[in-house]
């Protein structure tokens, strides 16, 4: 089913007073120690309605009225494998699917099943910091297998990955595919090359590919355990509905496991902490968007790639010195200052303190961002064109 396009992403929907973290200046001022008013493109939400149908499904199920204990049905079920077969070309099994509350709550699940403390777990830095804090806050050990810089591209350092995975006690490997802050959409010759390296040493790949969905015409999302059953038999994939239609708050997502043995012992770490089934809301939310909804998704995506170019040739024309990476996925774009001459630390405060823009650090994902800024893309052009600006005339007296 499709829904009649009447949305509109350059759309200003205040979100004050909603609760929202992404706005809410008491929590930005205590997150990001700075006491002025900020102009918020951090952290990955969107600040576009949901799609009209999704609102629809929702009232229609509050006005029924009753909210009891829920169970998700086989449509729960289908929508996400008819979802990932059309999209994706990747068939996947009911029996394969475990719910989780979130992305980082099932990695942390997983870490705790499959390892225990003092054991060692790669990453990709620079990369989505829960990872890290994951890692560390079960006690485990982190290892990273640092991304490299190649013509303005980032790319996996795989004679350094297999030198990390030979290392004793290494158990996991975490995969961000899309990347998140880089941008990347690995190929699949990249993926394989990593699952054969992790294969080799019996590394476990938990592929985080909850930006699955947001990658830009020209790219192809590949599943990582699509590639081949060895692959397939030897990882755990997140998902989620929530980056892709902005409905993080419903808190669905799952993983999928086709390697029966390590879907068992996964299900019976959550069922001891009864996580079990999504709630009404998520539920009827991730039914409704993934059969419902995929024409507003690919309008968003066209609005998201205009929303790039714009940023890429504003710094071309303002901040010459600043490299803007390529957007490949996500709607998170990843920008190289250190041309400009700046401390990071100042730079960072010169946006915050100065600009009154919060950007996510690229220190927070690792040593190698230091320098870098993370920008979210998914508002509308109005709210990026005065970050910019705002950025710009900050900046002009610093640099010049």
């Amino acid at each position: 089913m499709t829904q009649e396009r009447n949305w509109n992403f350059d759309e200003v929907v205040s979100r004050k007073d909603t609760k929202a973290i992404k706005w809410d200046q008491e929590f930005m001022k205590d997150y990001f120690k700075v006491d002025v008013e900020l102009l918020p493109l951090w952290v990955a939400d969107m600040d576009f309605r949901a799609p009209k149908a999704l609102l629809d499904a929702l009232k229609r199920r509050v006005e029924h009225g009753i909210f009891g204990y829920s169970l998700p049905g086989d449509s729960y079920y289908k929508a996400i494998i008819d979802w990932f077969q059309r999209k994706h070309n990747w068939i996947i099994e009911k029996e394969w699917l475990l719910f989780a509350p979130g992305v980082v709550p099932a990695i942390q699940f997983i870490i705790q099943t499959f390892t225990v403390p003092g054991d060692k777990i790669i990453i990709q830095e620079p990369v989505y910091y829960p990872f890290k804090s994951s890692i560390q806050e079960n006690g485990r050990i982190v290892l990273n297998n640092q991304l490299v810089i190649k013509n303005n591209r980032y790319e996996i350092d795989f004679k350094d990955l297999e030198e990390k995975c030979k290392t004793p006690r290494v158990k996991i490997l975490i995969l961000c595919s899309p990347h998140n802050p880089v941008a990347r959409v690995w190929t699949k010759e990249e993926l394989t090359k990593l699952g054969n390296i992790c294969n080799k040493y019996n590394v476990l790949v938990i592929s985080d590919e909850i930006h699955c969905d947001l990658v830009l015409p020209d790219q192809t999302h590949v599943p990582y355990a699509s590639i081949t059953k060895k692959f397939a038999d030897k990882s755990i994939t997140c998902t989620a509905p929530s980056k892709t239609f902005n409905i993080a708050g419903l808190k669905t997502s799952n993983t999928i496991i086709s390697n029966k043995i390590l879907r068992e012992k996964l299900a019976i770490t959550m069922q001891n902490v009864s996580i079990r089934s999504s709630g009404i809301f998520g539920g009827l939310a991730l039914e409704t968007v993934y059969n419902e909804c995929e024409d507003w998704l690919e309008d968003l995506l066209v609005y998201l790639k205009s929303n790039f170019d714009f940023m890429v040739k504003y710094f071309e024309e303002n901040i010459p010195g600043a490299v803007v990476f390529d957007l490949e996925g996500t709607y998170l774009a990843w920008v190289d200052f250190r041309a400009l001459g700046l401390d990071p630390k100042k730079l960072d405060e010169i946006i915050k303190k100065e600009a009154k823009v919060g950007l996510d650090d690229g220190a927070m994902f690792g040593e190698s961002g230091s320098g870098f800024q993370r920008f979210n893309l998914a508002c509308p052009k109005s709210i990026l064109e005065e970050a910019l600006g705002r950025i710009r005339d900050s900046l002009d007296s610093h640099i010049k």
